[in-house]
């Protein structure tokens, strides 16, 4: 995906896109080990007040996506850590653009991500927890629940547009 990365250096992505690619390459830890990073998000975005998030092995997708939104000054779902939550952040669009939030099903729940392109059938995500780690995954549009455009407070930025590319690396069929 490194076209599209390239891509992104070229325009001036909105400020969520910035804030996710600052994070970019983020491993969670294999085996019992964590990574204190991915954890210490809980505490940031204070989204629990019970200290339950202490394992980067419980699904983060949504974690990742309110530090995004938090650092960027935006405001998150009360239930976050929920993937599916993210369908009710900033305002509904029928077209998906650079920065909006995509919200998907999965076997089992959610995943949610930033869109930084598509292709004929699949949107390029840039998430948390995509094959353990940060980065651009491929999903198909076929598993798309709702898209999500974050309010702008003094005007959309110019980039918020859709990017289209060819497809490469394989489809991700399960985010857990």
């Amino acid at each position: 995906m490194k076209h599209i990365l390239n891509a992104l250096k070229l325009v001036m992505p909105p400020k969520m896109v910035r804030e996710a690619l600052a994070l970019y390459g983020t491993l969670e830890t294999i085996g019992t080990r964590d990574n204190p990073t991915i954890v210490n998000w809980a505490k940031e975005t204070k989204t629990t007040d019970d200290d339950w998030y202490t394992k980067d092995s419980i699904a983060w997708c949504g974690l990742f996506m309110a530090v995004v939104a938090q650092r960027a000054g935006k405001a998150v779902p009360r239930e976050c850590l929920r993937a599916l939550s993210w369908a009710e952040f900033g305002t509904k669009v029928s077209v998906a653009m650079l920065g909006d939030v995509l919200v998907f099903t999965r076997k089992g729940g959610g995943h949610v991500g930033l869109y930084v392109g598509e292709s004929v059938d699949s949107y390029f995500v840039l998430g948390g927890n995509q094959s353990d780690k940060v980065c651009i995954a491929r999903i198909l549009k076929s598993r798309l629940h709702s898209i999500r455009r974050p309010i702008y407070e003094i005007g959309q930025p110019e980039s918020v547009k859709q990017y289209f590319y060819t497809n490469t690396g394989g489809v991700s069929n399960n985010e857990a």
